[in-house]
């Protein structure tokens, strides 16, 4: 009988199919700590990933064991100078074994300890997004991430007469019949060889046919024969779709306090991470606008300080400037955007609304706008109420940071009737 031993070391990552079961195991802690990792803790903590806390309950296997308390046991103790055998031994008084030192709590509550478990940033997307996905996702560029295209991969001997090629048929049929001329000079020559050293007159007739009949075949040989022609293949590959642009728009008012740009920062943080889930790579274009809209870096967009009125018009008018610039209809465009909801006038709220209705909600993807304000709607939602109808326009308000997750959940759920299309 033959042994057979593993001698291959383990892989840098074997325990990773343990801690796959694991955290299945404690899923239901992990998922209900989620929205505490968004709230309370850093937009850079959140983005590389958190810690859970799971009670040490959730973490124990089940097992037997014996119970010290109960059952027949027949033992030898050495040194027993007080029983005989078949005497019985009286159980002890009190509790089982075990122990510690110290005083214990006087609390009647109990408690019991906390297990961390540390999240990868892997880890985090893939339970912060379990249950949602991107909206419009039986659209052409959203049913997947993966788009396909027809692409050249050699040649076939059976297709379409559109798709043969000339060239490589071409060159089929001249090697053929070069061949084919080869080895009917090499017979002829064979037969004339034979003829001159025959005797015979009637192996010289024969003979004579013979070279006669090679001579014809050599000159009938066909231009074109089915096994040269040869036809463009094509299959279809699948192509990533790399190109997603997100367009953060922010107010920047007097009346957008730091509680308000950091509600929407983390709001902008959260979204940004929900697409680099669905695509490769993603471009970022930072609005921020008061009286005046500019296109400005991540660092100026958060903490610059210059502040003013607020006119939203403009903005909207150099996103669709940018757009048609830089963007085609190749990119896959997403907008946020931010605002407490006041504006100069209503005028400018319904040049907003105008302005979405035209270019801009035709040529997104989708749409978000958050109305940062406790203090009811504002001029700016009432003039995009009209919009709720729009399939790839969605508005909601937020006042407080942890209002943050439920809002950023209702706003990307799945929909039920994606599967029915």
């Amino acid at each position: 009988m033959s042994n057979i031993i593993d001698r291959r070391k383990n892989s840098k990552g074997k325990s990773t199919n343990n801690r796959q079961k694991f955290l299945r195991r404690v899923e239901d802690q992990i998922k209900k700590a989620i929205p505490d990792i968004i709230s309370q803790e850093s937009i850079t903590d959140s983005q590389s990933g958190g810690k859970v806390k799971v009670p040490v309950k959730g973490i124990d296997e089940p097992s037997f064991r014996h119970d010290g308390q109960s059952g027949k046991k027949q033992i030898v103790k050495p040194g027993n100078d007080r029983f005989n055998e078949g005497d019985k031994i009286p159980k002890p008084e009190g509790g089982g074994g075990g122990g510690g030192r110290g005083k214990g709590s006087n609390s009647p509550e109990v408690t019991e300890d906390e297990f961390t478990v540390v999240l990868s940033r892997e880890e985090f997307l893939k339970y912060f997004f379990d249950d949602l996905a991107l909206p419009n996702m039986v659209k052409k560029y959203m049913e997947s991430t993966v788009t396909y295209q027809m692409k050249r991969t050699g040649y076939t001997k059976d297709s379409v007469p559109s798709r043969l090629n000339i060239k490589s048929s071409f060159q089929q049929s001249l090697g053929r019949q070069l061949a084919l001329k080869g080895a009917f000079e090499q017979k002829l020559k064979l037969l004339q060889a034979k003829l001159v050293a025959s005797k015979n007159d009637e192996d010289k007739v024969a003979l004579e046919a013979e070279i006669e009949k090679v001579v014809k075949q050599s000159k009938t040989i066909p231009f074109f024969e089915d096994v040269d022609l040869r036809y463009n293949n094509f299959e279809r590959v699948p192509t990533p779709v790399t190109s997603a642009v997100m367009f953060c728009i922010m107010d920047v008012s007097a009346s957008m306090g730091q509680h308000e740009k950091d509600i929407a920062k983390r709001f902008f943080t959260l979204l940004y991470i929900f697409l680099t889930k669905q695509y490769k790579e993603v471009e970022l274009v930072f609005i921020r606008h008061h009286t005046q809209a500019k296109e400005v870096n991540e660092e100026e967009f958060f903490h610059s300080r210059e502040s003013g009125g607020t006119v939203v018009a403009p903005s909207l008018e150099l996103m669709q400037k940018i757009m048609r610039e830089r963007y085609d209809e190749r990119w896959n465009i997403y907008c946020c955007q931010a605002s407490d909801g006041d504006v100069w006038s209503r005028e400018d709220a319904l040049n907003c609304r105008r302005l979405l209705q035209g270019e801009i909600l035709s040529a997104v993807q989708y749409m978000a706008y958050i109305e940062i304000n406790s203090g009811g709607e504002g001029d700016l939602w009432q003039a995009y109420k009209e919009l709720r109808s729009e399939s790839n326009f969605s508005m909601r308000n937020i006042h407080e940071v942890h209002q943050i997750w439920p809002v950023f959940r209702e706003l990307f759920r799945k929909k039920s009737e994606m599967s029915e299309v």
